[in-house]
């Protein structure tokens, strides 16, 4: 019995384990497109225009959907729970 999985614990590890190698993989690539962005401009003299913003700024937003679906959603039931509680202390009142 030890060695059963509660299905909705797993389900939320699985977000969170998701996220981290999002994370990740977002943290590698922001460094490999400033590098290529520092490496171009170096070899042309200027610097010019920062273009990997565009692509951090993108995933970045992702990212932080998948944060919040990874640790703050993690239970969508809580939601529901808090609504019925609150409709049930507005019918006391």
């Amino acid at each position: 019995m030890e060695n059963e999985k509660d299905p909705q614990l797993w389900k939320i590890a699985q977000r969170r384990v998701g996220f981290k190698y999002n994370l990740m993989s977002y943290i590698g690539m922001s460094c490999f497109f400033w590098g290529i962005w520092l490496w171009a401009g170096i070899n042309e003299g200027n610097m010019g225009y920062p273009w990997p913003v565009w692509p951090m700024a993108g995933w970045g937003i992702g990212l932080f959907f998948h944060f919040l679906n990874a640790y703050v959603y993690t239970n969508p039931n809580n939601s529901v729970e808090r609504e019925y509680e609150k409709l049930k202390q507005q019918q006391v009142n």
